[in-house]
Formats: structure tokens, C-alpha cells, sequence
């Protein structure tokens, strides 16, 4: 089931790479380059990398466990007006709501939870699904001022 609304799709894509930086690097890129060719603001473009940076430094990282033979798959949906990315990896899974809170005093030592904080903030709908393997997230797309002044 997908969070988004029932709209036309201008670009959907399945991917499956290697647990790998260099990987992750070109399927942000891909990505990107869509939301730039389909007129996204630059703020909606950056809240959109800094989400799915996060989501694939995790699944590389903790779910992946760095282990180049391990495979993550991202599906990529974009609509005139949402864009809904789902990242999932190959790893034992977590509870979310296990994740320490990295803005609270005693856990600002703490290495962990920055990166679900910031998906988060960034996005607009998050889900956990498969036991915590698989991210879902969705951003819809700012107004620009000039289309608030129409309306």
C-alpha cells in the first residue's frame, strides 16, 4: 500500500543496489535530477536529499551492516505534486520507537537517532514497515510565493 494519493505518476522507478556509498551516491543523483527536470523547488530538493541520504546511510550502515553483497531496493514515485521513496534493506529490522531522542539532554552524547530525526523533519509522512527493514517516506511540494498570491 502506498501513502500517496491517487494522482498520475510522471516518474516511477525500482532500484536495487549494493550496500554501497558510492551506489547510494548515484541513485540520490537519479533521483534529484528527476525532481530538477520536473520544476521541484530547491528547498523540496534538499528536504528530499537530506531524507533519503539518512535512509540509505541506515540501511547501509545498521541494516546492511556495510556488507557490499547485501542488496537495498528503493522504489521512487513522483507525481505532479508528491514524491514517495521507499527504502528498504536486508537487515534483522528495529523499533523505531526504541530510537532514542537525540534532542533531549541525556542522549545528546548519544551517536544514534540524528539521522531518523532528521527524515523526519524533512519529510512529510513517515512509515515503518517489515519489522523496521523498510522506510517509507513522502514530501509534497511547497508553493512557491508566487502561486500563494494567486490562489
Amino acid at each position: 500500500m502506498s501513502l500517496m494519493n491517487p494522482c498520475q505518476t510522471e516518474w516511477e522507478q525500482h532500484f536495487a543496489i549494493a550496500s554501497t556509498c558510492e551506489e547510494a551516491s548515484q541513485l540520490i543523483n537519479t533521483i534529484l535530477d528527476q525532481l530538477q527536470r520536473h520544476g521541484w523547488r530547491e528547498d523540496d530538493i534538499f528536504a528530499v536529499h537530506v531524507a533519503l541520504q539518512e535512509s540509505l546511510s541506515n540501511a547501509i550502515k545498521h541494516g546492511n551492516r556495510c556488507d557490499p553483497s547485501r542488496t537495498i531496493y528503493v522504489t521512487c514515485r513522483l507525481t505532479q505534486q508528491c514524491i514517495e521513496i521507499s527504502v528498504k534493506d536486508e537487515g534483522a529490522g528495529f523499533d523505531p520507537t526504541k530510537v532514542p531522542d537525540p534532542t533531549l539532554p541525556e542522549n545528546l552524547d548519544l551517536p544514534s537517532g540524528r539521522g531518523l530525526r532528521l527524515i523526519t523533519g524533512f519529510m512529510d509522512q513517515v512509515e515503518f514497515r517489515n519489522g523496521g527493514r523498510q522506510i517509507v517516506m513522502r514530501r509534497c511540494r511547497r508553493q512557491s510565493p508566487e502561486m500563494q498570491t494567486r490562489t
